[in-house]
């Protein structure tokens, strides 16, 4: 059992701090895809001729293989974290920015109404009552972003030692030593739980009028709408 948490040096990381390394470089592009896709989202909403071609664009880029932008980013970014979160950030939009679509377009046009009634300008009305309404699919969406993004860092140990903990993989080829591939497909599985489990607490929190049963109704639909994951192995 020590074996199995008996880090390889080369790795300049312990198993805590691999997993710190696999977080930070999981959650930082989902943050930034949300941060770019809320606006975004505002503008399909708003103008509704522009969502099939950002729609289109960000399944068109979803479908590039990471390696595909490694090749391109690294000449510029290099052998870095950077690397590896620009891709991840860019396909979280296939996923964040139909459910924040979807669920802003379904706030009742008497609720807009009656903001809008109140002095509520266009920001305002978005931030205070289309985004907490529209929070169940937007948590939604986010839920899968997450997932996927946790699951594909590992592809960055291909990139000079920037997989996090799937560099773990590499050093259970290179060191014949089973037990740490076995320790990185485990953890990052728990990491990917915890963060979904972390989720659904959120959104218990930003929506306490709903019954805990039903605030996620809206993922089978984000989940249909969007292509399905690939793994570690894009």
């Amino acid at each position: 059992m020590n074996g199995f948490f008996d880090i390889p040096s080369d790795l300049q990381h312990s198993w805590s701090g691999l997993i710190g390394l696999h977080l930070r470089e999981g959650l930082l592009p989902v943050a930034a895809g949300l941060l770019l896709a809320l606006p975004l989202a505002q503008l399909c909403v708003r103008f509704r001729w522009l969502y099939p071609p950002v729609l289109g664009v960000t399944t068109v880029l979803y479908a590039v293989p990471s390696l595909a932008f490694f090749v391109v980013l690294i000449d510029y970014t290099g052998q870095t974290e950077l690397t590896v979160m620009i891709p991840l950030a860019v396909y979280s939009l296939v996923v964040l920015i139909p459910a924040i679509v979807d669920g802003v377009r379904s706030v009742p046009e008497e609720t807009l109404a009656a903001a809008t009634a109140m002095g509520f300008g266009p920001v305002r009305r978005y931030l205070q009552v289309q985004l907490p309404i529209a929070a169940p699919a937007i948590v939604a969406g986010l839920r899968v972003a997450t997932v996927s993004s946790i699951s594909l860092v590992s592809v960055g140990a291909l990139i000079g030692n920037q997989g996090a903990l799937g560099n773990l993989l590499a050093a259970a080829q290179k060191y014949d030593r089973p037990e740490l591939a076995v320790n990185s497909v485990l953890t990052t599985a728990v990491l990917a739980i915890l963060c979904d489990a972390a989720l659904v607490l959120l959104r218990i929190l930003l929506t306490p009028w709903m019954p805990r049963g039903t605030g996620d109704r809206r993922e089978p639909a984000v989940r249909r709408a969007q292509p399905e994951p690939e793994g570690a192995t894009r």
